[in-house]
């Protein structure tokens, strides 16, 4: 393995305009530094850099590639460029490889490594991301007193079965402890092409009510609170606009699992197979 001293990991994700996903982030970053033992710098793929650094305790958002651009004009070693998704989105396959060609081209003194995505069907990190969520549907269950809820696992969708497909290995390892999860989508682009999207959550909520269920946990496999996922975002609305067809309906959000340990503990063995 290279030399911890000459690593920089740059931890990223796709980035929010929400304040609270770059604090989330960076308080991410701070602990898995501690465990690598080399510096780690938060930044995101896009968008970030739009948040006042006055809602980030001063300290103004970073993109990515800026930053790796910053890095290798200094002289930098070995940059790990590794990300905070869970399967291989476009941002990983088609966006960022050429740029860090790019990259590598203009800085040949400087190796630009690309980590691998969080979730693979070559390992337990599907049951581990299950376990993260299985905790947050369990307090949420205790406090909202609910009894024999229905859960609906949600991602946020995707046009690339390849991420739906993660989702649902997830899914899977949620049944082993609760057998009846469902699972759905956020949305979807038009299309029977991008059919393996559905259900949607809206339709899944829907068909849960039809079948005589009146409590329901919306589990989300996100990884922070942003305008799909936060408050009054994105899933939240449609949670409320079914509430609306069906006054008796109770439906409760986990909260996403960014910060959990199995997060920490799937990025870590990332970090060092991109490292080895």
């Amino acid at each position: 393995m290279s030399n911890l001293a000459e690593i920089t990991c740059f931890l990223f994700d796709n980035g929010s305009k929400r304040p609270e996903s770059t604090s989330s982030l960076r308080r991410i970053a701070n602990r898995l530094a501690r465990q690598l033992g080399c510096k780690t710098e938060a930044v995101s793929l896009l968008h970030s850099n739009a948040v006042p650094a006055t809602e980030l305790d001063g300290q103004q958002a970073r993109l990515l590639e800026e930053s790796l651009e910053a890095f290798g004009a200094a002289g930098g070693k070995i940059a790990v460029v590794l990300p905070l998704f869970f399967g291989p989105s476009g941002a990983l396959t088609e966006y960022l490889p050429p740029r860090l060609k790019v990259l590598a081209t203009k800085h040949p003194h400087t190796r630009f490594i690309l980590g691998k995505h969080l979730e693979s069907p070559d390992d337990d990190s599907a049951e581990l991301l299950a376990r993260a969520i299985h905790r947050e549907i369990s307090s949420t269950i205790t406090a909202a007193q609910f009894s024999l809820p229905t859960v609906v696992l949600t991602d946020h969708g995707s046009p690339l079965a390849e991420v739906t497909q993660v989702r649902n290995r997830v899914g899977e390892a949620l049944k082993k402890p609760l057998a009846e999860t469902m699972v759905a989508s956020m949305e979807r682009r038009d299309g029977d092409e991008y059919a393996f999207n559905e259900p949607l959550l809206e339709t899944a909520l829907e068909k849960s009510v039809k079948n005589g269920e009146a409590e329901i946990v919306v589990a989300l496999q996100f990884l922070f609170a942003g305008r799909h996922a936060g408050r009054e975002g994105d899933i939240a609305q449609i949670c409320a606009a079914v509430g609306e067809k069906y006054p008796d309906l109770k439906t409760v959000t986990t909260e996403p699992i960014g910060e959990s340990p199995e997060i920490l503990q799937l990025l870590v063995r990332r970090f060092f197979e991109a490292a080895n």
